[in-house]
């Protein structure tokens, strides 16, 4: 798959395992998983940790343990993203 934003393009399965870092230089964790928009195809949240089954516990990663795609500022040998706010 393909992801595209404002001015980027880049395979998705090139940003699995990636370190992601605010654009202050802090260390936020590694691209675990996905959150797709399944109408119009593109991502919507990066997820620091795999989705789990529990419907609980995936309320969890995606409230404390991702970040919205729309905050990525750059995706090169890692994942910049502009707002640190997990679970936004």
């Amino acid at each position: 798959m393909i992801v595209t934003g404002d001015h980027m393009t880049t395979k998705l399965s090139r940003m699995y395992g990636m370190d992601i870092f605010s654009d202050s230089g802090k260390f936020i964790g590694n691209a675990q998983d996905f959150i797709l928009d399944t109408e119009t195809g593109e991502v919507v949240r990066v997820l620091l940790e795999p989705l789990p089954s529990s419907k609980e516990e995936a309320k969890r990663v995606l409230r404390e343990k991702s970040v919205m795609y729309k905050n990525v500022k750059s995706v090169e040998d890692v994942i910049v993203v502009a707002k640190v706010t997990s679970g936004e």
